[in-house]
């Protein structure tokens, strides 16, 4: 589906108010479809749509500058971001660690922050599609940070389109915007990679991690651990 900035801008916008409001939304990324929310009722409302366990933490929907402020990492890791997102347009996550008294984090409700880390560290999804990127740009621009996770029933595989998300979700969400069929959809039905980059570890296995890898061993000389 072919929209302009404008549109694009507009749907960010529209769910923004939404989540900022309370409600739980269902969005487009260039890598699933997504449930996302704000506020504390919206994520455990999330939680216990999806049946997904508290121990999989939700994941930040964020931009570079939200890693920058947040996320405590060195140099040579904050090029590597730079990289994936400027020189070679990939989306992937950053597991890293973050102080959750963080200015950027003020105002988020403490059990929001508390479901989305673990161990010290917030999970953020980058550079995941046009939607994705607008969306997270004003959500840094204003202070107001969205959490969510893949939207599917937990463990049935990620959806890319709207009408293969499960009813149960549709039904909770205040707002639903379709962009149509997923870039990267796939038959394993995976979303991001998400890598931790205290060890580059990979804590999943997902779209687009061949190129990844490879652009980590190249450019970088690591081998992203198993």
């Amino acid at each position: 589906m072919s929209l302009t900035p404008k549109q694009v801008r507009s749907d960010a916008e529209a769910v923004f108010d939404v989540i900022i409001g309370g409600g739980i939304a269902i969005v487009p990324l260039d890598v699933a479809y997504a449930i996302i929310g704000h506020k504390e009722a919206a994520i455990r409302k999330i939680f216990e749509v999806k049946k997904r366990s508290l121990e999989k933490p939700s994941g930040m929907f964020a931009c570079f500058d939200h890693s920058l402020a947040l996320h405590d990492l060195g140099e040579r890791e904050r090029e590597i971001e730079r990289a994936l997102i400027d020189e070679f347009d990939l989306p992937f996550s950053v597991v890293a660690p973050f102080n959750p008294a963080n200015p950027a984090l003020a105002g988020v409700d403490p059990y929001v922050i508390e479901t989305s880390s673990k161990a010290g560290t917030l999970d953020m999804l980058l550079n995941a599609g046009a939607f994705h990127n607008a969306l997270s740009k004003l959500c840094f621009e204003r202070g107001k940070p969205a959490f969510g996770s893949s939207a599917n029933i937990s463990l049935t595989g990620s959806k890319f389109t709207v009408a293969d998300v499960e009813p149960e979700l549709k039904e909770v969400a205040d707002m639903i915007i379709d962009h149509g069929t997923s870039k990267y959809a796939n038959p394993e039905g995976v979303s991001s990679s998400i890598i931790d980059f205290r060890d580059f570890s990979v804590v999943r296995y997902g779209c687009c991690f061949d190129k990844l890898k490879n652009i980590f061993k190249e450019q970088f000389s690591i081998n992203l651990r198993p």
